[in-house]
């Protein structure tokens, strides 16, 4: 390591300590005022044991919805994401445009999904659809991203191999590009589905509907007990979600 190197690093880490340690000493961090919640943190817990069975019809409602949001917008990603992940190829589009596109789709990606999803409730009101398309807008900074870097890490030999046959583009595409980046792109598709159907738990929150939606209705009127049912619902919910992910993966890897 250089000598410039080594204060390089030193000043890196106290730079970085001085910011914890300033976020510890501006914020309200008092412990005294966890250790006193304690007897309103068991309160709140026994207000919802036992749980209330009979909101199972809203749970189905509320999961279904939630699986509808995540296809969906999973889906409306994908289909948004395939030119711009074309766009965005080095190999695929010349400098000019593949920076433009990498730079919108960075900018997708800064957005918060809770922002989209808020200014998507007061654009076309309540319920799945302002989820739907908070959902596959956000999704889609990620997956063109990943497609367009799909894309640019294939084997080059086997499309120059075509070229230089005379094979046009989609000819190459087709027998040199897509079966190298199939599975980059299934196994990228799968990991934003599951991200889709994690983030479309938490959107009802802001009234996109959902399971997320439930609780915030039970919740708001202190019906804690329900809101218990649904919230052990989104737990199973989320391990069915990994089981079936790391399923998924093992068949795509």
């Amino acid at each position: 390591m250089t000598r410039h190197g080594g204060w390089g690093s030193f000043l890196t880490g106290v730079f970085l300590g001085a910011v914890v340690l300033w976020s510890f000493a501006t914020s309200d961090m008092d412990l005294s005022r966890l250790l006193s919640a304690g007897p309103r943190i068991v309160e709140f817990v026994g207000r919802m044991i036992p749980p209330d069975p009979t909101v199972m019809a809203e749970i189905v409602d509320g999961t279904a919805e939630t699986l509808r949001i995540a296809i969906l917008g999973t889906v409306g990603a994908v289909i948004l994401s395939v030119p711009l992940g074309f766009a965005a190829s080095e190999t695929m589009a010349p400098p000019a445009i593949h920076y433009s596109v990498r730079t919108l789709l960075a900018l997708i990606r800064a957005i918060p999904l809770l922002l989209v999803a808020m200014l998507m409730v007061g654009a076309v009101g309540l319920g799945p659809m302002p989820g739907i398309i908070a959902v596959a807008f956000h999704a889609t900074g990620m997956l063109g991203k990943f497609y367009a870097e799909a894309i640019d890490g294939v084997a080059r030999a086997p499309v120059e191999a075509l070229s230089s046959a005379g094979a046009g583009p989609l000819v190459r595409l087709r027998h040199a590009i897509w079966p190298q980046m199939a599975p980059v792109v299934a196994r990228d598709t799968i990991f934003r589905f599951e991200l889709n159907l994690r983030e479309s738990l938490i959107l009802g929150v802001v009234g996109a509907g959902g399971l997320g939606f439930y609780i915030q209705i039970y919740v708001r009127s202190f019906q804690y007990d329900k809101a218990a049912s649904v919230t052990i619902t989104v737990i199973l919910l989320v391990i069915a979600i990994e089981v079936l992910n790391v399923a998924l993966r093992r068949r795509f890897s």
